[in-house]
This record gives C-alpha cells, structure tokens and sequence, in this order.
C-alpha cells in the first residue's frame, strides 16, 4: 500500500513539475490553447492547464469594440491565444484572442476576396456611414452597401447576420471593406431570370408596392421587382404615385412586357381593374343631368370628367347661349359645372355633353345661326369693307335660270 502511494505523489509531483515547466518556458509572443472558465463584464478567464488562469482584456478578445466579453466568447468554448504579457509575482498571465483571429483571418479574407466567395458575418456595431463585423479583423459596411435600396435607419441592424463578399481588402492599412449589396445583387438577378421566364404578358398577379419614385412604382413579385409607371396606376390622372399607393401596401398587377434582355418587367395596376368606361356603363342615362370637371380646354371645346377616367365633351356652340369665341371665355380647367348627358356610347368611349341646356337662356336672346363656312375656291375674298353689294348683283345671274 506505501509504495501504491509513493508512485501515485510521484505522479502529482511529476505533474506538478510538469505544469512549472511550461510556465517557466512560455514567453510573451506564444501560442497556447485554453477553456474559457469564467466571464466577467470586462475580461474573460481561461484555462490553460497552468497553476494560474490567464486573463482576455475585453479590449483582446476582438478587433471591433465590444461592451461585454459575452459578446466574443462562451464559457466551456476552447480558444486559442497569444501570450500578450507574463507576471509570475503578481500571477497574472495576459493573453489575446483577437492576435490569432486577425492572423488566421487575414489569409482566410484574402483567399475569399480572390474567389469571390459570400459568407455570413454578425454586425457588432452602427457606426457613422454604416457597418461593423468582426471577422477576424474589424470589417466595415459601407451604408450604401448594406442593400438594394436606400436604407435611413440602422439602428436594428446590430445583432443580425448578413451575407457578404469582401469588396475590398488592404492588410497594409489593416482595412477590410465588405458589401452585403453584392451578395444580394447577385440572388436578385439568379431569381428574376428564373422569374422572368415564367412570366406572360397579360397575366395577372400579386405583388407588393416596394419603393415609389416621381415617375412610377416598383412592386414586388415574388422577390423580384416590376414597374408600373406612373400612368398604369390608375385609369384617373395621377401627379403622384404617393397620392394613390403606399410603399408595402398588397396590389393586383397585370404583366404589361417582359424583357429579359434588359431585366424590365414592365407592369399595370389600372389594367388589372375594370376600366372607367367598363364601370360607366350603364351609370349614366341621355337627359340626365350630372355634376364635372373641366379637364381641358381646347379649341372646339371642353373635356368634362364625370366620372373617374371618364371625360366627355362639352362642344363650343353647348358652352353658353351666347356666342363665344373660345372656351376659354366662360370656362376653366378644374372648374366644377352641371352638364346634361347628350349621348352616351360606352363602347365607343365617347359622352357628349352640354352645359348651356342645364340653364335658361337670357330672356329675348335668340340663338345666334352659325356662319357658313367658305368654300376654299373663295378663301381670297376681298376685305369685309368692300363687299358692299346685293344679292341680286352678287347671284342675279344664277338665280335666273331657276324662274
């Protein structure tokens, strides 16, 4: 039994011996490997087998500034360090994590800029211009990077996982420039293809509205986007996208062209609705007397709308009773007026209207008999001053043949 215990303190005093050692041969500059054994707000302990746990700074334990030495490592996780420091009398043993990290990753960066490779990356901070990762190294997202579109707040981009590809990458200058646009870019356009194969003209589907510029909407079609240009909105008049449809607001669009050549897929909401002319038909009545706005005006009259898309004319002689010259006399565009429906022809898209029979006409005025209009062969007729002659001279000879 006494010689089992010698061999057994033996043992302990070989291993013991052992661990002095390596204590006595490790220098600053070394690598070893450890287990995190205890995590504190600002450092993180390991162990490394030795009579004494050596301790991660918060400040070595990655490149990007971290509040919590959680946020690098886990208790139980193994790691490798470079001895950053070594105090036997104060036993304190100083090691870092971040060392390793950037050496390894500097070659791993390189080796995926080359390639062309995506990988995922978790933000660790928003920073002015926007994004910070740790890869190794501290890798930075440019805002105008980060996606597709214009991004204004990132405020809840901290914490997520993005895909990205190294976009550019200087070891020299230890700087690491990453876009996560390029990642999605490239899933885009591998889906549209694919998207734009399956779709017809005239097929009519869902989407939702994405962004809206002054000159149309982009909406969603399943991950890919389409243009409704600002005049396929509505079958009404449309200054602005904003004034009809929302960004994430669900629409119905038909498929007006597809293009792959150029990737345009051009769409339409309004031809996904029934047509103004469609939703008239039989609204209104000949006689009936409705409520307009003056739209245009034009030389021979005015185009009234009386519905949504719906415009009829009002022409010159239905203005007024009196005679005037122009429309622009008595009317203006965007003026509200009564109209009495003249003739209605839906499937001819066409409404005549009159204004002057929705009112009296002036007590003794007689309607004016409108003047005939001159055959071209006398368009070089002489000056109204010196046309002072009678019927008789004028046509005596031709109104002969006829007593």
């Amino acid at each position: 039994m006494s010689e089992e215990i010698n061999v057994q303190e033996a043992a302990a005093e070989s291993v013991s011996q052992e661990a002095l050692d390596n204590l006595v041969t490790l220098k600053k500059g070394d690598t070893v490997k450890g287990t995190v054994v205890k995590i504190e707000e600002n450092q993180a302990f390991v162990s490394l087998g030795y009579k004494y746990d050596g301790v991660i700074p918060l400040r070595e334990l990655s490149s990007v500034n971290l509040e919590n030495a959680s946020d690098a490592v886990q208790i139980g996780q193994e790691v490798e360090l470079k001895v950053v420091s070594i105090d036997d009398e104060k036993e304190k043993l100083v090691l870092s994590k971040r060392q390793i990290d950037s050496t390894r990753a500097w070659d791993q960066l390189q080796e995926k800029f080359d390639n062309g490779e995506a990988f995922e990356v978790t933000i660790a901070d928003v920073v002015k211009g926007g994004l910070v990762a740790d890869v190794g190294v501290r890798g930075f997202i440019p805002a105008s990077m980060v996606e597709r579109h214009f991004v204004e707040d990132f405020s809840g981009y901290k914490g997520r996982a993005l895909k990205v590809k190294v976009k550019e990458i200087d070891r020299e200058n230890n700087k690491v420039i990453l876009s996560a646009k390029d990642v999605l870019e490239a899933e885009y356009e591998s889906k549209k293809q694919d998207i734009m194969a399956a779709l017809q003209p005239g097929q009519v589907i869902e989407g939702t509205v994405q962004r809206l510029t002054p000159f149309g909407a982009f909406v969603d079609i399943g991950g890919i986007d389409g243009l409704v240009h600002v005049s396929e909105i509505a079958w009404q008049h449309v200054a602005h996208p904003q004034d009809v449809v929302s960004e994430g607001q669900s629409v119905t669009v038909k498929v007006l062209k597809v293009d792959p050549s150029i990737g345009k897929i051009s769409l339409s909401i309004k031809a996904a609705q029934p047509g103004p002319w469609e939703s008239a038909s039989g609204q209104f009545q000949i006689g009936e007397i409705v409520t307009g706005v003056v739209k245009r005006l034009v030389s021979f009259g005015a185009f009234v709308e009386i519905a949504p898309g719906v415009e009829g004319l009002v022409h010159i002689s239905q203005i007024a009773h009196r005679h005037i010259a122009t429309p622009h006399e008595v009317l203006k565009e965007g003026q509200e007026v009564k109209a009495k429906v003249l003739d209605f022809n839906p499937a001819e898209k066409r409404v005549s209207l009159s204004i002057k029979e929705t009112e009296d006409a002036p007590a003794g005025q007689e309607r004016a008999p409108r003047a005939p209009r001159a055959p071209k062969e006398e368009s070089n007729l002489p000056a109204p001053e010196s046309m002072s002659f009678t019927l008789g001279e004028k046509f005596g000879d031709k109104l002969s043949k006829f007593k």
